[in-house]
């Protein structure tokens, strides 16, 4: 047998494929992946459709199909009052985590540090490893999950290359402020330190919030990543397409890796998703899931866990720490046992820290049917009956 030295010793088996696995094991309605379980737009599968069989079948060009950078150079322009140029500054990516390793690839040499904030997205320390950098975690605490700027403050170093940010933020449903960009701003203003912008999930904000893009805030889009999803927004995770946009001098750098890692991002998927986007079907986004969020929570806001603010994303959370029989159970438990005994699927929060720091909070996700969720909320009433 060949033994090798792994990068990544202590990586097993994602939480998401255990609870999915037990899920499935014991009939759970699965409220734990972060992913739809109702198709997307029939319109934008008839632009796949058109595009396979019009012959758009062979390699994109490698930063992307300029019809599609030049969408979503109009759409960031309109959104966020920021102009990239769609020639030079906007690379179509497979997916955002390709993104995110992309970038971090090009910045971090052996040594340097990335700053995170967890509970964070599991690919980002990952990441950051496999180029031989040092993750170093600012640690957000429940129920706000607001980022500690003396924390922050303190993490920065003559090594720091790059921070990591997320908004809204999976997994807690928190969004940043503008105040916190501003604070941000001010805080890296005379370093060389890299922004990072995970925003994934950026037309899913709630209650006639706004949403703070990094490429709304000048003095922060000079030095980063902004980087989104056309899977999450327009239901087809599985594409695995999404966008990273940069100024010049770090997008060219980008593509310089870009090109070896992936080469170029599916074609039909490109030419499809330019044809869409006009339609302007990711502006909608928002009261459809606000309204599902309120359709679920809603159904279970008596059922006896106590549900944390969801302003953007598709998940929303909720504690158990207060729960007599069950507030003392680590939230792997918690969750292994709500699959088991009340048949719905969720995930541990602390599966999002590397070191498994449990505030005993576990998230959902309704990025659901409607009657998947109203199915999930009857089984959590039967919380009521089983926590005492």
């Amino acid at each position: 047998m060949i033994q090798i030295d792994s990068k990544l010793p202590d990586v097993g088996t994602t939480i998401f494929t255990r609870m999915s696995v037990l899920a499935q094991q014991y009939g759970a309605v699965n409220l734990g992946q972060g992913f739809p379980d109702f198709d997307c737009d029939p319109l934008l599968l008839e632009r796949m459709q058109s595009a396979l069989l019009h012959g758009h079948n062979q390699y994109a060009p490698m930063a992307g199909v300029p019809a599609l950078r030049e969408e979503i150079s109009r759409q960031i322009a309109s959104l966020y009052g920021r102009t990239y140029d769609a020639a030079t500054e906007i690379t179509i990516t497979a997916g955002a985590t390709q993104a995110i390793h992309t970038a971090i690839s090009i910045l971090v040499q052996p040594g340097d540090e990335v700053i995170l904030f967890e509970p964070a997205y599991d690919s980002y320390d990952p990441s950051i490893r496999l180029n031989g950098g040092v993750p170093v975690r600012v640690r957000l605490h429940a129920p706000d999950y607001r980022p500690d700027w003396e924390a922050v403050r303190a993490a920065l170093s003559s090594r720091t290359r790059a921070i990591i940010i997320n908004t809204p933020h999976n997994p807690t449903a928190r969004l940043w402020t503008a105040q916190d960009m501003q604070t941000l701003a001010e805080l890296i203003k005379d370093t060389n330190v890299v922004v990072i912008s995970d925003e994934v999930y950026e037309h899913m904000i709630f209650d006639g919030a706004r949403h703070e893009s990094v490429a709304r805030h000048p003095a922060l889009a000079a030095r980063a990543f902004v980087i989104s999803s056309f899977g999450k927004a327009f239901h087809v995770t599985g594409w695995k397409i999404a966008y990273c946009c940069a100024p010049l001098d770090l997008m060219r750098e980008f593509q310089k890796a870009h090109q070896f890692i992936v080469f170029c991002t599916h074609a039909p998927s490109q030419y499809a998703l330019a044809d869409y986007l006009p339609q302007g079907a990711h502006l909608q986004l928002a009261s459809f899931y606000q309204r599902k969020r309120d359709l679920f929570l809603n159904a279970v806001a008596d059922c006896g866990l106590q549900w944390l603010p969801s302003q953007g994303s598709f998940f929303v959370s909720a504690s158990f720490a207060h729960l007599e029989k069950q507030g003392d159970w680590p939230a792997l438990a918690f969750a292994e046992w709500l699959t088991r005994e009340v048949g719905v699927a969720c995930i541990p929060l602390s599966s999002f820290y590397h070191d498994g720091f449990d505030e005993k909070v576990v998230r959902f996700c309704f990025a659901k049917k409607d009657e998947t969720l109203q199915e999930a909320a009857s089984r959590l009433q039967r919380l009521k009956t089983m926590m005492v």
